[in-house]
């Protein structure tokens, strides 16, 4: 798993003899009876481990902060019958300082090569919306001030006060309490981001070194270089080249050195937080009582989801009938001018009952995902061509869709793919994320 890393780490090896020990630290691992402590990461690794608790406690001022402005926001836009995109549309814009007619023509002759022939005045509303652009916090902080004179906003419970209970009011917002239990449903994927991103960058340190030091100790002791090592127990071995059979040895060497050298690993992962995710009726394969369920949001143009759709079916084969997959719409319609519609026929699809054969023929082709091709795909899958032709040009699953990105949006997605295993997010979009994730969630059923 980690010989890759060998070479890159090389300079920041420690042998097993030189390890520098402080007093009583904590041991975070421990390999060939010695002992790894925070004095063993690496500067920026040991600076992300120890200021932990004070990024959590910064991360729940500023969610806090952004649940009153939320809720200041929704009664304003409330009161104007209006919605809260509209609102901010109207009012953050009108705080922010014009720009100087000397800053625009900098940028302007300071562009020239990218602008090309156009004019000033051509390109002159998009150096503004340029220069607007850092003003816009400034502008939206200054809003939010003047909403909480006008509604009412009253403190309660300092929110990193120690012994908290779920119905401390920590703000009143136009006499709305926000409650402790309210504040961490909503900063709870937040808080757990930090955590997990501060265990997988000390863990994978960790890993790193541990199995270096493995390495190192195991070719002296065969009086091999590391070279001739990792070729006689991976390299030499590989019959058909590819990434998985390499990962498989990797994974058994790696094992034979943790059993050989001992090594323990001391550091807990966090409790994955667990969103509430509606499978809603969207397309699914598996069994409804399944004891995991996996919800995909995908956007069809989007070249990731169609690189991780093969790696994620791949790894659930492995698991038969335990697994439920969901996929839901989330068209990225700001980079994927076809995503929107491609998310329909998807439906119209679906309503003939091959959505999943049709959603293999978009992944293939996501540079030809334009009204005609869609249709020209429904044919070659054997759909109702009248039937389907009609949905799409209805507009008829644009509802649905809508609803797929709303549902979204609440969850905090904002790419693509999300994937959610029994409401677990998952961080990366490995295979090996992918089976740790079924695998938790089997255990914990």
């Amino acid at each position: 798993m980690k010989l890759l890393n060998y070479i890159v780490l090389g300079c920041l090896i420690l042998t097993f003899s030189v390890l520098i020990k402080a007093q009583n630290p904590t041991v975070l691992a421990e390999a060939n009876n010695i002992k790894y402590t925070v004095n063993d990461l690496d500067p920026a690794t040991r600076e992300i481990f120890e200021g932990l608790n004070k990024n959590i406690a910064t991360e729940r001022t500023e969610s806090l902060g952004e649940q009153i402005a939320q809720l200041l926001f929704k009664d304003e836009a409330e009161a104007r019958k209006i919605t809260i995109d509209k609102l901010l549309e109207l009012e953050v814009p009108k705080r922010i300082p014009a720009p100087t007619a000397a800053q625009i023509q900098a940028v302007y002759d300071a562009n020239r090569d990218a602008i090309g022939n156009k004019t000033l005045a051509e390109v002159r509303p998009q150096i503004v919306n340029f220069l607007q652009r850092d003003g816009y916090p400034k502008a939206l902080s200054t809003f939010v001030g003047e909403l909480k004179l006008k509604y009412k906003v009253v403190m309660g419970k300092d929110v990193n006060a120690p012994g908290l209970s779920s119905t401390d009011v920590l703000a009143t917002v136009n006499a709305k309490p926000i409650t402790v239990k309210d504040f961490e449903e909503k900063a709870g994927p937040n808080i757990y981001e930090i955590k997990a991103q501060t265990y997988d960058k000390t863990q994978d340190y960790l890993e790193t070194i541990i199995f270096n030091e493995m390495v190192a100790a195991e070719a002296k002791s065969l009086n091999l270089s590391i070279s001739d090592l990792i070729a006689r127990e991976v390299t030499d071995k590989m019959k058909e080249f590819t990434e998985d059979e390499r990962e498989k040895l990797n994974d058994g060497f790696e094992k034979k050195l943790t059993e050989k050298y001992g090594a323990k690993f001391y550091l807990k992962a966090p409790e994955p937080y667990v969103y509430k995710i509606s499978v809603d009726d969207d397309p699914a394969q598996g069994k409804p009582d399944a004891p995991v369920t996996i919800v995909m949001f995908s956007d069809f143009q989007c070249p990731a989801c169609s690189a991780t759709h093969p790696v994620l079916k791949k790894v659930m084969e492995q698991y038969g009938d335990k697994i439920r997959f969901v996929v839901r719409d989330f068209p990225l319609t700001q980079i994927h001018q076809n995503s929107y519609k491609a998310a329909q026929a998807a439906n119209a699809a679906n309503a003939q009952g091959k959505f999943f054969e049709y959603i293999q023929i978009l992944y293939k082709n996501q540079e030809s995902l334009d009204t005609a091709s869609l249709k020209r795909f429904a044919a070659q899958i054997g759909l109702n061509q009248q039937k389907f032709d009609a949905d799409l040009d209805s507009g008829k699953y644009a509802v649905e869709v809508n609803k797929d990105i709303i549902e979204g949006e609440s969850y905090g997605i904002n790419s693509t793919p999300t994937i959610f295993i029994n409401g677990v997010k998952a961080r990366s979009l490995s295979a090996q994320t992918f089976k740790k994730l079924i695998d938790w969630a089997l255990q914990n059923k």
